[in-house]
C-alpha cells in the first residue's frame, strides 16, 4: 500500500484528561508528565512507560528516550484501545473500558512542521516504541517504509507489529493542532463538550464509531 496523502495521527487520552490537556495548552511527553502529574485517569501500562522512560533510546536522535516525546498512532482503534477495551491485562490498571477514551487527530505534515519549526525533535517507528526491538526513522521521504496495510487493518491478527508503527515528538505538542476529537458514546461526547467551553481552539468533535470497537473478538 502506498503511503496516504494526507497520513493523520491519532493520541488516546481518558476524558477527564482534557480539562488538564487545554489549560495547558497541549500534550506533554511521560517525562514531564512524572514530575507534575496532570490531572486526570492513567491509562497506560506502567512496566512500559517506565520501560520508554529509562531504557529505550531513538537511534535517529542518540540520547533521546521515547518517553521523553509525546506519542502517537498512525490509525485510530489501536491494539492499545483493544486492551483497554478488554479491560483484563495484568499490567492495565484501568478497567473502564473503552466508552471514556477520546482520540484526539492531528495531520501528519502539520505536526512535523510544527516540530521543526519549534526546534523539536520528531521521529517515526516501524513498530511499537514500547517494544526493545524496534526500528525508527527521521525523514519524511522513509515513510514508506511503515506497513500501511497493516497500520490500517480492522483485523490485525497477523499483522500486530506493523500495527503499532508510532510518531513521536520531543516534550510536548500543542493543543492548536487538534483537527478532530472522535469519541464512542453520547455520555462521552458530553463530557469533552463541556471541557471544550474553556478552550479558544474548539476542534470539532463527532461520535466516531468506527474508531472503537464491537462485540468481536479480534485474537
Amino acid at each position: 500500500m502506498n503511503v496516504p496523502t494526507q497520513p493523520k495521527i491519532y493520541h488516546i487520552v481518558h476524558v477527564d484528561r482534557l480539562p488538564s490537556i487545554i489549560a495547558s495548552n497541549g500534550l506533554w511527553c511521560d517525562a514531564e508528565m512524572a514530575k507534575y502529574r496532570g490531572a486526570g485517569t492513567t491509562i497506560g501500562m506502567s512496566t512500559i512507560k517506565e520501560r520508554r522512560l529509562n531504557e529505550l533510546t531513538l537511534n535517529s536522535h542518540p540520547g533521546l528516550y521515547v518517553g521523553q516525546c509525546v506519542p502517537f498512532y498512525f490509525c485510530p482503534r489501536s491494539i492499545m484501545l483493544y486492551m483497554i477495551h478488554q479491560a483484563n491485562h495484568p499490567e492495565l490498571p484501568y478497567r473502564g473500558g473503552q466508552d471514556s477514551i477520546v482520540h484526539l487527530e492531528f495531520d501528519l505534515h502539520a505536526a512535523v512542521a510544527w516540530a521543526e519549526a519549534n526546534h523539536r525533535r520528531w521521529a517515526f517507528t516501524l513498530s511499537n516504541a514500547g517494544s526493545r526491538f524496534f526500528e525508527d526513522r527521521c525523514h519524511l521521504s522513509q515513510l514508506g517504509e511503515i506497513d500501511w496495510e497493516a497500520v490500517q487493518a480492522k483485523n490485525w491478527a497477523s499483522c500486530k507489529n506493523g500495527k503499532q508503527a508510532e510518531f513521536l515528538v520531543e516534550t510536548r505538542f500543542p493543543w492548536a493542532l487538534v483537527e478532530c476529537i472522535g469519541v464512542s458514546t453520547n455520555t462521552t461526547y458530553q463530557l469533552a463538550a463541556r471541557a471544550l467551553v474553556a478552550s479558544a481552539h474548539k476542534p470539532p468533535l463527532a461520535i466516531k464509531a468506527d474508531w472503537y470497537y464491537g462485540k468481536e473478538i479480534v485474537q
